[in-house]
């Protein structure tokens, strides 16, 4: 084999796989149903808190289409470069990256996406001493959402950076 034809053959890569069905055309109700049950469940929660569990959840659920989502919008909102960087890795985060309210959030967002481990009381109590009962329950819906969101755009082979 030539260099040429090495550098050809290391180079190609296989063809992402196609999408699948449109889900917001083929169940328009669930989908605007699901549009609201998010919106709702963001309602009195902070808006970087909001993309961090988004993009936590994402990460957790190899979900590149939502990853590729809720990165951007954290970045528009302002969130800093080094909070996305380490969110994959939070709790080696240096002290004060991410606050006690975020830590627990982000342990409640991993106990409940993996939720086939069940949700430990210790991670659970930790959240409940940090949000107020109305707001652990909007963050609760919100993690349901966007476990629900991924489970949608992996399904459905959604393409990040593309509608």
């Amino acid at each position: 084999m030539t260099i040429t034809e090495n550098t050809a053959t290391a180079s190609t890569t296989p063809p992402a796989p196609a999408a699948r069905v449109n889900y917001a055309k083929a169940a328009p109700k669930a989908f605007r149903a699901l549009l609201a049950l998010d919106a709702a469940a963001r309602e009195g929660l902070d808006p970087a808190l909001v993309e961090l569990v988004q993009i936590r959840s994402s990460l957790l659920n190899n979900c590149a289409y939502c990853l590729d989502m809720h990165i951007k919008d954290a970045r528009k909102a302002g969130e800093r470069e080094e909070r996305l960087y380490l969110l994959s890795v939070w709790r080696e985060a240096p002290a004060g990256v991410y606050s006690a309210k975020e830590q627990a959030a982000l342990a409640l967002t991993e106990a409940v996406t993996r939720i086939g481990d069940g949700v430990p009381d210790a991670v659970y109590d930790r959240a409940a001493e940090q949000f107020e009962e109305a707001e652990l329950a909007q963050l609760l819906s919100l993690i349901f959402t966007i476990n629900t969101w991924n489970r949608i755009a992996v399904s459905t082979r959604k393409v990040p950076g593309i509608g």
